[in-house]
């Protein structure tokens, strides 16, 4: 199997769960928003966000390392799996420890806090699961992160239904995530070891040093990036209260769906650049040029669909009383379109042992969004939260091009060629 059918294999793997996950997540946002309404949805949402934030330190850059390292050198996968847990679980801890400090400083009352400590501990556990499904990507063996995906959205769904059939409060929906997140990592457990290798833990120092080393640029970028996507929700919620919130989110949930599209193509793309950065920069070149070309295409024609049909999208999903959320999404969707674009250069960053640049750029844009909601918000509400966002992610576009021509890697636009229909015959199977 050659690069193109491998990446064409877990490309077709990865968006077929990914369509299957994403409808059962559709149901599960739905059902969720409407039985719970606007200011019970801003609550979760708000916890969401914060742990979006937060969440970022129980990480700690490890899965972007995890996955260039082992792609580049497969022996050394037991190593970072069986340290990488329990680092893990100590930042999950000390973020734990920050979440609590944080919301009980804020004053929220007790219902957003309860909720807020659920998902913060469903957080830590999400952050093993992406470990093990480093592994898999490292391995190309896409198939298993698939299975993942779509256990978890069936799990999350059913477990909705079972919740709004019971009449539960904002509380009990905050727990379903822990439940799922915890029955996703069994899976993981029992998959590592019949596939794999045996998951366990290990404590060594000077890996633990080497590893936090190499991490550190992932984690502040990672960080930066979760401010510059989650601050807005945090500090609508501290300004103008949950059912703005609701709103809101309801749209950046939709939008951020789209964003399956280019995490399924890179999560393939990915670990054969870092290899093609050592071997072959020729080839390098190529699969940047092609997805940068592709992700735009896709993007653009995404954006302009849903400009002209949001109204409608939010009538179906959420209902006349999610009906603010319309102008929402028009204006959001179009940091999701630019989105297309910016993570391609990012990938390019990483994959070049350039990920400092990405690091410096996304901390620009944190702030930035940060200055550009202060300034927005109050005036403005949730449509400001939009236009800051909007704003933000063309300057981080600026920006990311600047650094890309600084590495020579400016991609040359050009139309589709023959490879290019060669390349889309082999995905869609006409091809072997």
């Amino acid at each position: 199997m050659n690069t193109v059918q491998r990446i064409a294999k877990n490309m077709a793997v990865l968006f077929l769960a990914r369509i299957v996950s994403m409808l059962f997540g559709f149901f599960y946002v739905m059902y969720t928003a409407r039985h719970l309404g606007p200011a019970n949805y801003g609550i979760l949402s708000f916890a969401l966000a914060l742990n979006g934030i937060f969440g970022v330190i129980a990480n700690f850059g490890l899965d972007p390392l995890t996955v260039r390292e082992v792609a580049r050198d497969k022996t050394l996968a037991r190593k970072y799996l069986a340290n990488g847990l329990v680092l893990k679980l100590l930042f999950g801890t000390l973020t734990f420890l920050i979440v609590f400090v944080v919301v009980n400083l804020l004053g929220y009352p007790e219902i957003t806090r309860k909720v807020v400590y659920i998902i913060t501990l469903s957080t830590i556990i999400a952050g093993l699961n992406n470990l093990f499904n480093d592994i898999y990507q490292a391995f190309e063996r896409m198939e298993f992160i698939s299975i993942g995906q779509i256990l978890q959205s069936v799990c999350s769904l059913i477990f909705a239904i079972i919740a709004i059939k019971l009449g539960l409060n904002v509380v009990y929906f905050a727990v379903i995530y822990l439940i799922v997140n915890s029955i996703v990592l069994g899976y993981h457990v029992v998959i590592t070891t019949w596939k794999f290798l045996k998951p366990k833990i290990e404590v060594d120092f000077n890996f633990w040093k080497s590893v936090v080393r190499e991490a550190w640029p992932f984690a502040v970028t990672s960080i930066f990036v979760s401010i510059y996507y989650q601050i807005d929700i945090v500090m609508l919620s501290y300004m103008k209260g949950d059912k703005i919130v609701g709103w809101y989110n309801a749209a950046y949930r939709l939008v951020l769906i789209l964003l399956i599209i280019p995490q399924i193509y890179f999560a393939t793309v990915y670990p054969v650049m870092s290899k093609f950065y050592s071997i072959s920069k020729d080839s390098l070149r190529s699969i940047f040029e092609r997805s940068f070309k592709y992700m735009m295409i896709i993007g653009i024609s995404i954006g302009l669909g849903i400009t002209l049909l949001a109204d409608k999208i939010i009538l179906l999903v959420y209902g006349d009383e999610f009906a603010p959320a319309t102008i929402a999404l028009q204006i959001l969707v179009w940091s999701e379109v630019i989105s297309f674009v910016n993570i391609v250069f990012a990938n390019l960053l990483n994959a070049t042992n350039n990920s400092l640049l990405n690091t410096k750029q996304t901390l620009i844009s944190a702030i930035l969004n940060v200055i550009l909601n202060f300034i927005l918000i109050p005036k403005y509400s949730y449509i400001g939260a939009g236009l800051a966002t909007v704003l933000t992610k063309i300057v981080s576009l600026i920006i990311l091009i600047k650094f890309i021509k600084r590495l020579d890697f400016m991609p040359r636009l050009k139309w589709f060629d023959k490879e290019d229909i060669e390349i889309f015959k082999t995905v869609l199977g006409l091809r072997r």
